[in-house]
């Protein structure tokens, strides 16, 4: 550990983000910031990661970092076990965040709104196209349920690679896509002394508000 963390700090200086650089509405700004981190961030950063904030049924506050896989003017899509504890909080309470962090851009994304399940159909395209060992995982792993130890993982898995030892594994029952439908997009560009710009994109009325926040 650092001797003070107190002391850890950064200036941010490499951009700025101003009104007459965003776009009216807030999905063509992401998906060019996205390039930009696509082209920018280093390996092992994984430009798609994004923290996934859920609520459970007794109000109680879940993070997790995963990928996202799909946005469109619909939405921000991402998949999982529908059984797994992100999959039972957002059944009781379909609401969530993201964040985007892209360090090297000095840039930060912040996403909030409803959340629904993909089409089977979307779920089942994505699943074929995953690499057979995360497949046959999505059936061989009872995802976030308590198991005595890595050795029962490693049987499950076994059992499930017989079980389709001929036959390619077909899309789980219990595992697919949700898609968060954006109410909010919050774009952050860090700047000096921690004046950082913060423009904040809100549905009102069926269109987009795009307002400066201070940061």
């Amino acid at each position: 550990m650092p001797k003070s963390l107190a002391d850890m700090r950064r200036e941010y200086t490499r951009d700025g983000l101003c009104e007459n650089q965003a776009p009216e509405e807030p999905f063509a700004l992401f998906r060019h910031w996205f390039d930009d981190a696509l082209k920018t961030e280093q390996l092992p950063v994984e430009p798609n990661a994004m923290t996934l904030a859920t609520v459970d049924a007794d109000g109680r506050p879940h993070c997790r970092v995963l990928l996202l896989k799909g946005v469109d003017e619909r939405g921000f899509t991402f998949f999982t076990n529908y059984e797994s504890a992100k999959g039972r909080q957002l059944e009781a309470r379909p609401f969530a965040a993201m964040t985007f962090f892209w360090p090297a851009l000095e840039r930060q994304v912040r996403i909030e709104g409803r959340v629904e399940r993909v089409t089977a159909e979307e779920s089942d395209a994505y699943f074929q196209v995953r690499p057979l060992g995360s497949r046959i995982g999505a059936w061989a792993s009872p995802q976030s349920r308590v198991i005595r130890d890595r050795a029962e993982l490693e049987e499950l898995l076994a059992e499930t690679e017989q079980r389709f030892l001929d036959i390619a594994p077909h899309c789980p029952p219990h595992w697919g896509g949700y898609r968060l439908l954006p109410e909010r997009i919050e774009f952050w560009q860090g700047r000096e002394s921690r004046l950082h710009d913060r423009l904040n994109y809100r549905r009102r009325n069926g269109d987009w508000l795009r307002e400066r926040l201070a940061p």
